[in-house]
C-alpha cells in the first residue's frame, strides 16, 4: 500500500495588502517533508502515524504553510499543486490532505476546491481524506472532490492532531468497503471571528457540542461546524456544516439539523464592536480596579493571523492621547523603523515615524505615521523558541527587532509581521510583560492561552485595519446576498 500525505495551508484575507509568494509558504519537499511530518501535532502528524500503522509506503511530497495574507500568487499555487499531483501520478492507494479551507489564489476563489478537483481527476478511484480549519469557507466543489472531510472543533485550535485522527478513522472504515456520503449545508450567515472562541460558554461551543453528540449516533461518521473566515470576498464565504455518514443515512439531514441551530442563534455569532474611545476608557477603569497583572488590550483589527499588516497605529495613538502610561506593545511591523533604530544604536534618543505606511485597496488611506520620541532601549535578532501551550517548541523569528521607550510606552518594532505567540516575544529583548500596566497586543485569539492568565482584565480594541469586525469597512462584491448581518431581515428556510 502506498499512501500520499501532504500539507498545504493558507487562510486568505482577500483585502490584505500583504503578498503571498511561494517563499511565504516556506515549503519542504520529499524526504525533508516526510521527516517533518513525523510527530507533528497537526492533522499531517496524525496522517503519518496512521500510515505507519498500515505498514504502508509513505510519501509526503509537500509541507507548505503561510501565515494569513493576500491571495496566493498563481505561480506559487501552481507549483505546489504540481508537486502533489506529480507524486499522486506515481500511483497510490490513499490520499490524505491537511488543508485550511479558506485559501484564495489570484485565479481561484476556491483554492482548495481547485486543488482537490485536480487531484480527483488524477486519481479518480483513490480515497481522499481532508482535514480542514474551523475557519474554512467550505464550498460545494471541495465536498464533491473528496470522500471525507473533518474540521477542527476548537478555537484556538488545539485539536489539529485529533482532527487528523478522525479523518483516518473514516479511512479505516473505507478500507472495510464502506463508501461514505457527505453533504454541506450553508445558512446565510457571515459570522464574526471573536464569537467563535470555544474556550468560553456561548453559541459556538453549544453547536459544536451538538455536532459531537451527532457523531455519537449510529451511522454518523463526522460532523463539523465551520465558522468561516469573513475577511474573504467570495460567493460561498461564511458559516457552514459538513456531515459525513454511512450510505443508509442522509448527511444533509444531519448537517441541516446543526445548521438550523446556528441560524436560530445567529445573533450570538455577531460581535458588538465598541467605539475605540469606549474601549480605552474600559481599559483605564480595569487598570485602576481590583486584581493583579496588566490589562490585556487586543488590537483585533490588525492581527497578522487574519492577514493584518500589524502596523496600524490607531489603538496605541488613542491610548497615548488618553494619557495611559505603563504600556508595553508589539510587535509592530515596520522594517524601516527597525533599521532607523539600529542605525541610531542602543541608548540613543530618537524620533522615529512608525506604522501607518501600507495602504489596502478599498479601505481608507492610512493616517500619517506615528512619531515615537524616546530612547532605543534594546535591539535584537527577534529569534526565540515558544515555550507556551500553542506550537510549543517551535523556533520563531520576528526578524530584526527594536524597542523604543517613550516614557509612557515601550514599543517593540519588528521587521516582519508576527503573532505574539509567547512571552519570549518580549523577554528575548529584555522586556517583562508581567510588569506592564497595559499590554497592548496585535492579536485576536492566539495570544490568549499565554497572556490571559497573566492579565487582570481583557479589553478588545477596534482599531483600523483589514481584520476588524466592522463589515461596513469591507468592500464585498462577490459575496452572496442577502446575508446576515450585512442585509436586514434575512430569512432562511
Amino acid at each position: 500500500m502506498r499512501i500520499v500525505i501532504a500539507r498545504q495551508n493558507h487562510e486568505t484575507n482577500t483585502f490584505s495588502p500583504v503578498p503571498t509568494s511561494l517563499a511565504a509558504f516556506r515549503p519542504l519537499y520529499g524526504d525533508a517533508a516526510l521527516a517533518e511530518a513525523k510527530g507533528m501535532k497537526t492533522a499531517l502528524g496524525a496522517f503519518h502515524a496512521w500510515a505507519k500503522k498500515q505498514r504502508a509506503e509513505i510519501s509526503c511530497p509537500l509541507i507548505a504553510h503561510a501565515w494569513p495574507s493576500a491571495p496566493v500568487e498563481d505561480d506559487a499555487f501552481e507549483h505546489m499543486a504540481e508537486v502533489i499531483l506529480a507524486d499522486v501520478a506515481k500511483g497510490c492507494d490513499v490520499i490524505l490532505l491537511d488543508l485550511h479551507g479558506a485559501m484564495v489564489t489570484r485565479s481561484h476563489d476556491d483554492g482548495e476546491g481547485a486543488l482537490l478537483s485536480q487531484i480527483r481527476a488524477a486519481a479518480p478511484g483513490v480515497p481522499i481524506g481532508v482535514a480542514l480549519d474551523l475557519h474554512g469557507n467550505i464550498t460545494q466543489q471541495m465536498v464533491e472532490n473528496c470522500d471525507v472531510i473533518a474540521g477542527f472543533k476548537t478555537y484556538p485550535h488545539i485539536d489539529m492532531y485529533e482532527t487528523g485522527e478522525l479523518v483516518c478513522k473514516m479511512m479505516d472504515q473505507m478500507q472495510t468497503g464502506l463508501r461514505p456520503v457527505m453533504a454541506r449545508v450553508q445558512p446565510p450567515l457571515l459570522g464574526h471571528t471573536l464569537p467563535m472562541n470555544t474556550t468560553v460558554p456561548g453559541a459556538m461551543l453549544d453547536v459544536i457540542n451538538l455536532a459531537r453528540a451527532a457523531e455519537a449516533r449510529e451511522g454518523v461518521l463526522a460532523v463539523t461546524v465551520f465558522g468561516g473566515f469573513p475577511a474573504a470576498d467570495l460567493y460561498e464565504a461564511g458559516a457552514s456544516v459538513v456531515a459525513v455518514t454511512t450510505p443508509d443515512l442522509d448527511p444533509k439531514v444531519v448537517a441541516h439539523e446543526i445548521a438550523r441551530a446556528i441560524w436560530d442563534r445567529r445573533d450570538e455569532f455577531l460581535y458588538d464592536q465598541k467605539p475605540l474611545e469606549q474601549s480605552i476608557a474600559a481599559a483605564r477603569a480595569a487598570a485602576h480596579g481590583p486584581g493583579q497583572g496588566p490589562v490585556l488590550m487586543l488590537d483585533h483589527g490588525d492581527n497578522c493571523m487574519s492577514g493584518g499588516t500589524c502596523e496600524n497605529m490607531d489603538v496605541l495613538e488613542a491610548a497615548l492621547a488618553a494619557g495611559l502610561s505603563g504600556i508595553l506593545t508589539g510587535p509592530v511591523a515596520d522594517p524601516e523603523a527597525v533599521e532607523a533604530a539600529f542605525a541610531a544604536g542602543v541608548g540613543t534618543e530618537v524620533t522615529i515615524d512608525v506604522g501607518n505606511k501600507i495602504p489596502a485597496e478599498g479601505f481608507a488611506a492610512p493616517r500619517p505615521p506615528l512619531p515615537l520620541k524616546g530612547k532605543v532601549l534594546a535591539l535584537g535578532s527577534g529569534d526565540y523558541r515558544i515555550t507556551g501551550p500553542i506550537y510549543t517548541g517551535m523556533e520563531c523569528s520576528m526578524g530584526r527587532s527594536a524597542v523604543i521607550d517613550t516614557g509612557a510606552a515601550q514599543v517593540l518594532i519588528s521587521s516582519q509581521t508576527h503573532e505574539p505567540w509567547d512571552e519570549a516575544v518580549f523577554t528575548t529583548l529584555g522586556l517583562d510583560p508581567r510588569r506592564a500596566q497595559y499590554l497592548l497586543l496585535k492579536s485576536r485569539m492566539y495570544c490568549r492561552p499565554v497572556f490571559e492568565p497573566l492579565a487582570k482584565a481583557v479589553v478588545e480594541c477596534a482599531g483600523g485595519g483589514v481584520t476588524g469586525s466592522d463589515y461596513s469597512l469591507f468592500p464585498y462584491s462577490k459575496l452572496r446576498r442577502p446575508i446576515c448581518p450585512l442585509d436586514p431581515g434575512v430569512e432562511w428556510e
